[in-house]
């Protein structure tokens, strides 16, 4: 189990200072998208993100939190939520959101290059940094209807498949799902064939044959019960799971100081509890897979998916090359 970090007595601290300030604001109520299971490392930080805005706003800020894509899938939600007047002002999506919105954002595509992070901590280096900031601030300065609220992450993200996979050549020719055009780049750069299919349909198209191989974290397979459809899993750790939290852009300047500044401290609580289950939830689900049979494969020698991916990483990073080795400078 993770330590507390600080952020959690700061939280402690600073509610006590909000509560002179909430008489002056009207209650109000905010849908919020989660696209994962309630049980999820992601549905559990949104209930606890829900909870401490609850908390710390004395009830005036109300969170009505939906579960496992009931409003929509990844784009349908995007859509809504960048909207002005949209009947979604919350949303808990992948971290690279730039594949949803039309016009740039591109900063947070970084995220998705593959071997970015070489561990845990490197990533919460990012995420409690003025770099994490400067990306999840991106599409609200640029006027793309939505602002990045905090950073956390699922766990690193592997490969599973309705074949057994032992080795990079298995991906070969495999019907692969893709979420957006790093990942295309990545199916391409490992020989295999880009399908796109929304996360929500992700466990039909296996059913189907339209997809052969995907990839999530191990919590995230587990909790959406896709090692029933493909029980193979390869842990290559490609990228990290990472996961944004976006409010529609006009719900955000409608909000008083006060308002803004319980959503922020709420979202750094959150961000800490992820932190502190994470590695826990993934562990756990790891062994109730071994008990349920799934077939897992450790990746022995990682450097030839890491040459495979040479010059689409060297692509990706041309968005913001300075950034982009910020962000791997972060690195202990």
């Amino acid at each position: 189990m993770k330590k507390i970090l600080p952020v959690t007595w700061v939280v402690l601290i600073l509610s006590a200072l909000f509560s002179s300030c909430q008489k002056q604001d009207q209650k109000i109520s905010l849908v919020m998208s989660e696209l994962n299971p309630e049980e999820s490392v992601s549905g559990r930080m949104s209930t606890v993100f829900k909870q401490k805005v609850e908390e710390l706003s004395e009830g005036k800020i109300e969170i009505r939190l939906f579960f496992s894509g009931i409003l929509g899938d990844q784009k349908q939600v995007m859509e809504i939520l960048k909207t002005p007047g949209g009947t979604i002002q919350l949303a808990s999506g992948p971290g690279n959101f730039s594949t949803y919105l039309e016009g740039g954002a591109e900063k947070s595509s970084l995220l998705s290059i593959p071997y970015t992070f070489k561990n845990d901590e490197h990533f919460w280096a990012f995420a409690n940094s003025p770099l994490a900031e400067q990306i999840l601030n991106e599409p609200y300065e640029m006027g793309l209807g939505v602002k990045g609220l905090y950073y956390a992450h699922e766990g690193f993200r592997h490969f599973f498949s309705n074949q057994k996979i032992d080795r990079l050549e298995d991906l070969s020719g495999k019907k692969m799902r893709v979420p957006g055009k790093v990942f295309r780049k990545l199916a391409s750069a490992f020989n295999s064939v880009p399908v796109e299919v929304s996360y929500t349909n992700l466990y039909a198209s296996f059913q189907t044959g339209v997809v052969e191989v995907a990839e999530q974290p191990i919590s995230n397979y587990l909790s959406n019960s896709f090692n029933q459809v493909a029980p193979y899993l390869i842990l290559d750790s490609h990228i990290i799971g990472s996961i944004s939290v976006l409010i529609n852009s006009e719900c955000w300047d409608s909000l008083s100081q006060n308002q803004k500044n319980v959503l922020i401290l709420a979202g750094k609580y959150a961000a800490d509890y992820c932190h502190q289950i994470v590695d826990d939830a993934n562990d756990l689900a790891m062994v109730i897979l071994k008990s349920e049979g799934v077939t897992i494969t450790p990746v022995e020698d990682i450097k030839p998916w890491q040459n495979a991916c040479i010059e689409m990483r060297n692509e990706a990073a041309a968005v913001d090359p300075e950034l982009y080795q910020q962000i791997l400078d972060l690195a202990k």
